[in-house]
């Protein structure tokens, strides 16, 4: 299988991509609203323990629309899905140790992890806006940390909003791509 091959059937089977930042924003969102009424501790646990329901939340909502919902068993994409997957739950050690120090550092440290991530979806999907997506994500995480330090406490639902925007343009890419494939006539 050559590697064009390989996008196409990761864009066809994740819908191009469009679920995991729609479940991640809502993972976002609860993670904020508890920092906001709850503490940051708890928001720490939400964002963490919640990122690692998003693949299988994920796979739920595609499960739900019909069709298929993973790669084949042996699909020479699913190690990269993976090892970009696994870097978020490491990532975030070291955004929560920053948050026990400073608590408004943790979304902003986690946005650049997150965003960090999503680079790798480029070659696994084939396609540029999740270069987009890693830009504004860790855009947003650096310029909460160095600059704008007002934005920190809302960084967190400024990531969930950043993701939930995605979303769209990912489906209609898949949308947009699947309507003008070929069909065999049976």
């Amino acid at each position: 299988m050559d590697v064009r091959q390989a996008q196409a059937d990761v864009r066809r089977v994740y819908r191009g991509g469009f679920s995991g930042p729609l479940v991640s924003a809502i993972v976002w969102f609860a993670a904020a609203a508890v920092y906001q009424v709850g503490s940051p501790g708890a928001a720490m646990a939400v964002l963490f323990f919640g990122g690692m329901l998003i693949f299988p939340l994920s796979s739920l909502v595609l499960k739900i629309m019909g069709g298929e919902a993973a790669l084949p068993k042996g699909h020479p994409s699913i190690s990269l899905a993976m090892q970009s997957a696994f870097t978020v739950p490491i990532g975030l050690i070291v955004a929560i140790t920053l948050g026990v120090l400073e608590p408004t550092l943790f979304f902003p440290a986690s946005l650049i992890i997150v965003g960090a991530h999503y680079l790798t979806f480029i070659s696994l999907y084939g396609m540029w806006l999740f270069g987009a997506l890693a830009g504004v994500l860790v855009m947003i995480g650096t310029v909460s940390l160095f600059w704008v330090a007002e934005l920190r406490e809302v960084s967190g639902w400024v990531g969930g909003s950043v993701l939930l925007v995605f979303a769209v343009p990912l489906y209609l890419s898949y949308r947009k791509e699947s309507a003008s494939a070929p069909t065999i006539a049976g």
